[in-house]
């Protein structure tokens, strides 16, 4: 049986270990993450962990001694340097080498930087355990904190913060908050959520510099400088792919796999935040930064890797928490010519239909878990629904999604 190695300590790297030796593989099993702690989730890491809540082990997906029950060699600390495809061996910082008979790439995705402005004892990104941990300690009750960019990441830290008694202040290039994934009548409640607790947001504005130190600050192009402690950056991410260009696999915002998880090297698999993987519920390939994308992607490509021949083919998926809203996400439309609202945006729940003619192609829940369990069945059947029936509450979802 042919030694297997995953490339990545993240949450589909540790997903992709357990499901492995879940379904029936016994043979060498090495995890190579370039952190010190194991694999973990990240969602906690803007919220829980942020505000202290949480200790960084409750992050973590498994505790450390099951990767030694499991008979799982986990190499923490240590970076993959150069993949030889013909020696089928990985070249580590370390120095040594490592051979592979099958090899999964779970390197995920890191925090989109600032041109010309690195981390420092004032600026920080928020993709780990040790940032989350740092910045926890800068974030003392009565500070300032600016927040470049109003996506989730983002959000998520400007109401942790806020809730732990800072000042803040959130910029946005865009005109509204969320302006990639949500329409106006969810990002117009997100926002007013935002500004009723105490935030304050500076949107299409054109951020020139960035000042570290103490004070910091952040310079718009119309002149105005806001002092700041401290500044937040949550401006997307960037897939982990160079080592898989220099290996010569195919990339195009994100390692290339099929609906199994295949790249162009039989040898080698990928799974999680790092892919581009081809969906046949949607008929294209998408990549997707989620708790969701990252686990159940990684379980159904260790799947196959060990035997199996099912493809990942799920209905997209995610979620945010922000103050007392919980909103949920499904589908991903490339465009939709209108939108349809159940309930009462006023009363603080309901649900947003995304259309495509008659199709149905994406939906945002709000505070509205319950629709959302029907909603994704909806999306997976890309059948036809009546625009009033959708908007009628009183027209059972549950009934519509058989």
């Amino acid at each position: 049986m042919e030694d297997i190695v995953i490339v990545g300590g993240g949450q589909a790297g540790g997903c992709a270990a357990a499901a492995l030796r879940q379904s029936g593989y016994t043979g060498r099993l090495v995890l190579i993450g370039d952190e010190k702690h194991p694999p973990y989730e990240r969602p906690p890491l803007s919220k829980e962990l942020l505000s202290g809540v949480v200790p960084p082990e409750k992050t973590y997906l498994q505790p450390t001694s099951w990767y030694t029950d499991a008979k799982v060699d986990l190499l923490l600390g240590v970076r993959v340097e150069k993949i030889d495809r013909t020696a089928k061996t990985l070249c580590l910082s370390t120095g040594a080498t490592i051979p592979y008979g099958a090899l999964l790439m779970t390197m995920g995705a890191r925090a989109r930087q600032l041109a010309r402005v690195p981390p420092s004892s004032s600026v920080f990104y928020l993709r780990t355990i040790e940032e989350a941990l740092a910045l926890n300690l800068a974030c003392d009750r009565g500070k300032r904190i600016a927040v470049i960019g109003a996506g989730f990441i983002g959000l998520e830290v400007a109401a942790t913060a806020r809730k732990q008694g800072c000042h803040v202040v959130v910029f946005e290039t865009a005109k509204h908050v969320l302006a990639r994934v949500a329409p106006r009548v969810v990002a117009d409640y997100v926002q007013q959520l935002h500004e009723q607790n105490g935030i304050q947001f500076e949107f299409g504005c054109a951020i020139t510099n960035v000042q570290a130190g103490a004070p910091s600050a952040v310079l718009l192009g119309d002149g105005r400088r806001f002092e700041v402690d401290l500044i937040v950056v949550g401006i997307g991410a960037q897939p982990n792919v160079e080592i898989a260009i220099e290996a010569g696999l195919t990339v195009d915002d994100g390692v290339v796999v099929d609906e199994f998880g295949r790249t162009n090297d039989p040898a080698i698999f990928a799974a999680g935040d790092v892919t581009k993987h081809f969906n046949p519920l949607l008929g294209r390939a998408i990549r997707l930064e989620a708790w969701q994308n990252a686990q159940n992607q990684a379980i159904a490509v260790a799947k196959v890797m060990a035997g199996g021949n099912d493809p990942f083919a799920e209905v997209p998926w995610l979620w945010t928490d922000q103050f007392d809203m919980n909103m949920q996400i499904a589908g991903a439309p490339l465009d939709n010519d209108s939108i349809v609202v159940r309930g009462d945006v006023n009363a603080r729940s309901f649900t947003v239909f995304q259309m495509s003619g008659t199709k149905l192609v994406g939906a945002i829940a709000v505070n509205a878990a319950k629709d959302m369990r029907f909603v994704r069945r909806m999306l997976a059947k890309i059948s036809d629904f009546d625009a009033t029936a959708l908007a009628d509450s009183n027209v059972s979802l549950q009934d519509l999604s058989r």
